[in-house]
């Protein structure tokens, strides 16, 4: 049987009131799709690639417009189960890619979703900043196995014990800066305060570890929040400029950055949280109230400050930009074979069943579906939820956005996870060009 990435709200190694935003990979992600949502009433296929698509052969028009049709079908269930909208995009790397975008009508009143809308993408953040370590390994200037004490001393306690590569794999046993209460106003909005990566790396090595560094794995937040001042200590640049100069600009990302404020470099998706009246139940009391103008029982967040995310989740992309990212880091464009391989190297991710069950590498996850074997990661920050998809070569690409976050972040919202899942599942699906099983296909097909 395939095996589910586990999902971390349910990990021992979590703390049980701390929030999973900037979360990694989620449990729907290997078994039946990834972990997010969302749903509306028009699909928006740019004209270019409608034209593009007129020309190719009948038999190709016809599977690219079915797959759309499923695909949209599935979308509009998740708007229909209350999400703000979505954007799709699949490219199963033999033509045309597949973009579906769905929109609640409440939301459109603010702008028309479109899928090239930039977008904060949470924790795939970390994706980027392990490829910008594994550079400068490439290039003798840090080595993976290289204890945090030697570039921060004295900002991590047993810092010696604990490598670089731990960091990077979630193995340092670093307690999760998002669950201090220290950051609860910045994540709802209410403080403009600006963080910098030891500011957030402080607020995590202030609680004691959850385990001896290298004995298991437990997703952290705050190894990027090291690993970000890592960066910034060995090059002497900040690691938006570095993200800027090594990926974005040699890549042609032309929307892809490290945020540092609340500022949008160009046309973007507006993010949503619901107010304090219509909350889903399951979210707990000190994350009901979120900055923002509200209308329809929704608060607008995307004009607050996603800063606190830092090295381990403020990056803003699009799902174009991110798949000829996933191409070229897959193909071996970014990364020598060498440090490539490294980045694949996995840890056991859930520890009942450590030789077939889901694994973290460098910055990046990796699991069984039903439809074949995926590299991702996912991110949550408030009123962005995303999950990016390759394959191993990076031929074959996936993105799926979803503007909303809480209703996953504490899984308070059933209808909206189910319909999630099922987008999910055939997303994959489609991107390895097999069928959607049967379930998840014939989900929203009314």
């Amino acid at each position: 049987m395939p095996q589910s990435l586990p999902h971390h709200a349910a990990s021992p190694d979590r703390p049980v009131c701390s929030p999973r935003r900037l979360r990694g990979v989620s449990a729907a992600v290997t078994a039946s799709g990834l972990a997010v949502a969302l749903a509306a009433v028009a699909i928006a296929a740019p004209a270019p690639a409608r034209a593009a698509t007129r020309s190719a052969p009948a038999a190709a028009l016809d599977g690219v417009e079915a797959q759309r049709s499923q695909l949209a079908r599935l979308a509009k269930a998740l708007v229909a189960a209350g999400a703000p909208g979505v954007i799709v995009r699949v490219d199963d790397g033999r033509g045309l890619p597949v973009e579906v975008v769905e929109q609640a009508p409440w939301a459109e009143r603010d702008g028309r979703l479109a899928v090239g809308d930039e977008f904060r993408m949470g924790s795939n953040t970390k994706t980027m900043m392990a490829v910008l370590v594994l550079m400068l390994v490439s290039e003798h200037r840090l080595d993976l196995d290289d204890p945090v004490e030697r570039w921060l001393p004295g900002k991590v306690p047993n810092g010696g014990a604990i490598t670089l590569r731990m960091l990077l794999n979630h193995t340092s046993g670093l307690f999760d800066y998002t669950g201090d209460s220290g950051l609860l106003a910045s994540i709802l909005g209410t403080d403009p305060r600006r963080w910098t990566s030891l500011d957030l790396l402080a607020l995590g090595v202030r609680h004691e570890p959850l385990f001896a560094p290298g004995t298991r794995w437990s997703y952290s937040n705050t190894n990027y929040a090291a690993v970000g001042a890592v960066l910034e200590q060995v090059t002497g640049q900040s690691a938006a400029d570095l993200l800027r100069d090594r990926i974005a600009r040699p890549l042609g990302l032309r929307h892809t950055y490290l945020a540092t404020d609340s500022t949008w470099r160009g046309r973007h998706a507006r993010g949503y949280e619901p107010d304090q009246a219509h909350m889903p139940t399951g979210v707990p009391a000190e994350y009901r109230v979120v900055a923002g103008p509200q209308h329809d029982g929704r608060v607008d967040v995307s004009g607050n400050d996603p800063g606190w995310g830092g090295a381990a989740g403020a990056v803003v992309s699009t799902a174009q930009d991110w798949a000829r990212f996933h191409t070229a880091l897959m193909s071996g464009r970014l990364l020598p074979a060498a440090q490539l391989a490294q980045m694949r190297t996995t840890v056991p991710m859930d520890p009942e069943n450590p030789v077939n069950g889901p694994g973290s590498g460098l910055g990046i996850e990796t699991g069984s579906t039903p439809c074949g074997t995926i590299w991702a990661h996912d991110g949550g920050i408030t009123g962005y939820s995303s999950s990016t998809i390759t394959d191993v070569t990076g031929r074959r690409t996936a993105t799926v956005l979803v503007p909303t976050e809480f209703v996953y972040e504490f899984e308070a919202d059933e209808g909206i996870l189910e319909a999630d899942q099922a987008l999910k599942t055939a997303v994959i699906c489609t991107m390895f060009g097999k069928p959607v099983p049967t379930a998840a296909g014939a989900t929203g097909t009314g």
